[in-house]
């Protein structure tokens, strides 16, 4: 018997856990990936492109790729960096706004998840998560 695939069971959850956010996202016009990047930008400050990447686990195209429609919208600013070569993204004012405005929906959404998975576990859950996410895991 084949043991389940670790990968396919986290991606379908992920999937699930997604939809559940967009929709309660919804009426802000924001998707859940969308806000999430927002936030860690307000959370960082301005910050390189590629530390922003590592943060969210993403390759530095995929980055661009979320950033642009955020920026087109006017919720960040990308501007040169200090030597030239890199690009620094920022919150403007909007971004400040719309991520205080979506907060409330945010929660919202949390609020229901741990209607389904407890707060505890999900608290243990996003522990385990953090750990797999981390930039230590699986190199060794």
């Amino acid at each position: 018997m084949l043991t389940p695939c670790n990968c396919n069971a986290l991606r379908q959850a992920t999937r699930r856990v997604t939809q559940l956010y967009d929709r309660v996202l919804a009426p802000s016009g924001l998707r859940v990936t969308q806000y999430a990047l927002l936030s860690e930008v307000e959370r960082l400050g301005p910050i390189a492109l590629l530390p922003l990447a590592e943060a969210m686990v993403m390759d530095r195209a995929t980055l661009g790729h979320n950033i642009r429609p955020l920026e087109t919208a006017g919720y960040l600013s990308v501007s040169v960096g200090k030597d030239r070569r890199s690009r620094v993204v920022s919150l403007t004012d909007a971004g400040r706004k719309i991520v205080a405005q979506v907060k409330p929906l945010w929660r919202q959404a949390q609020a229901i998840f741990e209607t389904e998975i407890p707060p505890a576990a999900a608290a243990g859950l996003r522990e385990v998560l953090g750990r797999i996410a981390s930039s230590e895991f699986a190199r060794g």
